[in-house]
C-alpha cells in the first residue's frame, strides 16, 4: 500500500520519515520547492531530535519526494493532509491551504479510478470537515464521498523535541468520520502500526474538538500554576515548587505542566487557545475560563518585566543576557516564544541584550539585528 503525505512541515515530515523508515512506500509533497529539494538531499528544513537520521533512513528505504500531487492521488490508498492552518489577527484559523489541497485532490479524483482515504491531520475547528471539506471534495470530484473516497479527521498530538517518539508511540489515535469500510481500513492501518495504542473512533466534529480541548487544558494547567506562583510571590516564604510538587502527586491532577514560569508559547498552545476562543464566540458560547487562561498568560510576561525593573532599578543601559530563545528546549522553533517577546520589551526599555541558545540562534538573527549573540553557554 502506498501512502501519500501532502505538506512536509513538522507533522508531515515526521510522519513521512517514520513511515518510510518502517518500509512503508511513502510519497511526500510540499509546495515549497526549496524545502522539497533540501529534503531530497537528506537535509531537514528544521531541527528536531532524531529527525535527520530517521528521514535519511526513510529516503533510502521507502520515501520519495514528488514534484506534484498527481502521482499521490493516482497511486496512494491513504493520503494525509498535513498543511498548516495559520492564525489570523482575530484568532481564527486560515483554512486556505487545506481548502486548496482538497480542491486539487477533488479535481484529480475526477479522472482516476483510485478510491483513497483522505486523512486530515491539519488542526481545524469543529465542523470544518463536514461543512467545508466534504462539500468541496464532492463538488470538485463529481463523485460520492463515502463511496468513491472518504475524508477522516485524524488530529495529531506531537510535542516539539519529541516528534519522532510521539509519531512512533502516540498515547492515543483519534479518528473522526463515518463508520464505514473506509474507517475500518483506517482502523486496521493504525492497529498494525501502533499495537496496543487506544484508538478512539468518533464523528469529525468531536475529533476536531478533541485536539483543541487537549491543548486548551494543557494551557489551563500552565496558567493555573502561574497564577498560584503569583500568589506565592506575595506570601513571605511560600514556595510554588513545593506546592506544584505536592499537588502533582494527586493522581487526579498529575505532575505534568505544573512548572511555574513566564507563560506558555510555541506554535500550538497560543494558536489553539485563541482559535477555540474565537470559535466559541462565533457560536455564541462565552469562553470565560479560556479568556482567563489567556489573560494570565499575557500577564506573566508583563510581570517578568516588572520583576526585572524591581531588581535593577531601571532597565535602560543595563546589560541583560537571555539564555534560551526557542519556546522549549531541543528545538529551533521561536514562534510565539516568550523569550523573543521578552527581548522585544527589554529592547524597548533600552536594555543591551546578549542571547544564547544551542539551536535557535539562526532563527533569532532573522528577528533581531541589534543584539549580541554567543554560541557558548558561558558568557
Amino acid at each position: 500500500m502506498r501512502i501519500g503525505i501532502i505538506g512536509l512541515g513538522f507533522v508531515g515530515l515526521s510522519l513521512a520519515s517514520v513511515l518510510g523508515a518502517k518500509n512503508y512506500r511513502v510519497m511526500g509533497f510540499d509546495s515549497d520547492r526549496t524545502k522539497s529539494s533540501e529534503i531530497k538531499n537528506g537535509n531537514p528544513p528544521f531541527y528536531e531530535p532524531r529527525l535527520e537520521d530517521t528521514m535519511r533512513l526513510a529516503l533510502r528505504k521507502g520515501l520519495t519526494i514528488e514534484d506534484n500531487i498527481s502521482p499521490i492521488i493516482d497511486n496512494c490508498k491513504l493520503i494525509f493532509i498535513t498543511v498548516g492552518t495559520p492564525q489570523r489577527k482575530d484568532g481564527s484559523i486560515d483554512l486556505s491551504m487545506v481548502r486548496s489541497v482538497i480542491e486539487q485532490i477533488g479535481k484529480l479524483l475526477k479522472s482516476t479510478k483510485n478510491r483513497p482515504i483522505i486523512v486530515v491531520k491539519s488542526t481545524i475547528v469543529p465542523g470544518t470537515t463536514v461543512n467545508t471539506l466534504l462539500p468541496i471534495l464532492s463538488k470538485k470530484s463529481g463523485k460520492k464521498v463515502g463511496k468513491d473516497s472518504d475524508v477522516i479527521t485524524n488530529p495529531e498530538f506531537l510535542r516539539e523535541s519529541m516528534a519522532i517518539n510521539d509519531t512512533i508511540n502516540p498515547h492515543v489515535v483519534v479518528l473522526g468520520g463515518t463508520k464505514n469500510s473506509f474507517m475500518k481500513s483506517m482502523e486496521r492501518f493504525y492497529q498494525k502500526l501502533h499495537r496496543g495504542v487506544p484508538i478512539i473512533i468518533t464523528n469529525s466534529q468531536t475529533a476536531e474538538l478533541i485536539k483543541y480541548t487537549n491543548n486548551s487544558f494543557l494551557a489551563t494547567k500552565i496558567s493555573f500554576i502561574n497564577q498560584i506562583s503569583n500568589i506565592c510571590q506575595s506570601i513571605p516564604g511560600a514556595n510554588v515548587e513545593d506546592v506544584a510538587k505536592t499537588i502533582g502527586l494527586d493522581p487526579r491532577i498529575g505532575s505534568l505542566f505544573l512548572n511555574a514560569g513566564p507563560g506558555y508559547g510555541g506554535s500550538c498552545l497560543p494558536k489553539d487557545v485563541k482559535a477555540i476562543i474565537n470559535f466559541s464566540n462565533k457560536i455564541g458560547v462565552s469562553p470565560v475560563l479560556l479568556d482567563a487562561v489567556e489573560a494570565v498568560n499575557d500577564y506573566q510576561l508583563k510581570n517578568l518585566v516588572l520583576t526585572i525593573k524591581k531588581a535593577l532599578g531601571k532597565i535602560r543601559g543595563k546589560k541583560i543576557t537571555v539564555l534560551g530563545l526557542a519556546f522549549k528546549a531541543d528545538t529551533d522553533d521561536i514562534r510565539d516564544s516568550v523569550s523573543i517577546k521578552l527581548i522585544s520589551l527589554l529592547l524597548k526599555n533600552g536594555a543591551k541584550i546578549t542571547v544564547h541558545d544551542p539551536k535557535a540562534i539562526d532563527n533569532t538573527r532573522m528577528v533581531f539585528g541589534n543584539i549580541s549573540y554567543t554560541l557558548e553557554g558561558i558568557l
